[in-house]
């Protein structure tokens, strides 16, 4: 009997320590609650056209959050349609150029999901870097990779600046911006009340800089507009505590347009008449759902905003890399092509590590469809 309730106590212990070495991480990875720190940066925040009642606001109003309780259908799809949501098999990847950009040219890198290299007049930015294998607080669960980063953080060239769109885990990443902090000297641009969470994280305070939707930045000869988007943010079980939003980057003669996380609005075609038109835009064109249709744009409405931007090559992002809505792996971009097709859209769909010139596209291959056939 004593044997038995020794035992118990040992795997007790045990259960607790495996607990604990869990959930060690996830405070630092849920951030900050920038508008309970005061200061400059709350009342900065409070002040905010897009601020009220305590919270960020969308300037077009629906619902901007992903629910609670699934509907039933999607439950259902959830159980039984796993592996359309995964690619048949391995998805190849690429190693980025390591030739200079040119001071005139436009070049791009997709690293996955929405992380993406922007080469531009000669400057490097980085948009939403995220290398963890996981988007979660935790280190054992949540969305895992469906394909490895094609390249080390290590091995990137030197960056100029650091662009975040929101503080959603697939794209603001602890590990990432820890790396980044340590090993260049970038400053991180980000909406208003990310740079609590990234202050927490040890960035330097002049390595941060947060903006308002229309406030300018100007980085090493490029000029960094935040712009609207259609979204909600939150790492925790607080929600819209910081703005979420979209990136214009301007050099001399290029124009670049990411839109991080974003259903689709009426305010795309105002940004583009005050910024447009672009050589390039970064279009998310996955993990939508008729459950949460004003929050992530479909492959059609990522073709709408394009044009409404005045866009003239699109990439497409956040797709392929996470799974992190119902419906099949490809399908965002066999919509996209299809409907590229229909509208005389010029599209690229680059392998992840692929170094694209904007001036000099490569038609559209399919890869993921021979992926797909085997």
């Amino acid at each position: 009997m004593a044997g038995s309730r020794a035992s118990k106590r040992v795997m007790a212990a045990a259960a607790l320590a495996a607990a604990a070495w869990v959930l060690r991480d996830v405070p630092a990875e849920l951030g900050t609650r920038p508008l309970r720190s005061g200061g400059p940066r709350a009342a900065r925040m409070r002040t905010s056209p897009q601020f009220g009642d305590g919270v960020f606001r969308n300037t077009m109003p629906g619902h901007t959050e992903v629910p609670v309780a699934p509907p039933p259908g999607l439950i259902r799809d959830l159980i039984t349609g796993g592996e359309r949501r995964r690619p048949p098999g391995a998805i190849p990847l690429l190693s980025p150029s390591t030739a200079r950009p040119a001071p005139d040219g436009l070049r791009v890198v997709w690293f996955g999901h929405a992380s993406t290299l922007v080469e531009i007049e000669g400057r490097r930015v980085l948009f939403d870097p995220v290398w963890s294998r996981r988007v979660s607080p935790s280190r054992l669960v949540g969305p895992k990779r469906l394909h490895p980063v094609p390249v080390g953080l290590d091995t990137l060239p030197e960056i100029d600046a650091v662009a975040i769109s929101h503080d959603h885990y697939d794209h603001l990443d602890l590990a990432t911006v820890r790396a980044l902090t340590r090993t260049r000297t970038a400053p991180f641009l980000v909406p208003l009340g990310i740079g609590a969470h990234l202050a927490k994280w040890g960035v330097p305070r002049e390595r941060i800089i947060e903006l308002d939707w229309d406030e300018e930045a100007e980085i090493a000869g490029l000029r960094f507009t935040a712009a609207a988007a259609r979204h909600f943010s939150g790492r925790a079980f607080t929600r819209n505590e910081t703005l979420w939003g979209s990136w214009v980057v301007a050099g001399t003669r290029r124009r670049v347009f990411y839109a991080g996380d974003s259903g689709y609005f009426e305010g795309y075609a105002g940004i583009g008449a005050a910024h447009g038109p672009f050589d390039l835009t970064l279009m998310p064109i996955g993990a939508y759902s008729p459950a949460w249709p004003d929050i992530h744009m479909n492959p059609e409405e990522a073709v709408n905003a394009h044009i409404d931007l005045g866009g003239g090559l699109l990439l497409p992002v956040h797709w392929a890399t996470f799974t992190l809505a119902l419906h099949p792996w490809a399908e965002p971009v066999d919509r996209l092509w299809r409907e590229a097709k229909a509208r005389d859209v010029r599209i690229v769909t680059p392998r992840p590590g692929e170094t694209v010139d904007v001036d000099a596209a490569p038609a559209v291959d399919g890869w993921w469809e021979t992926l797909i056939r085997g």
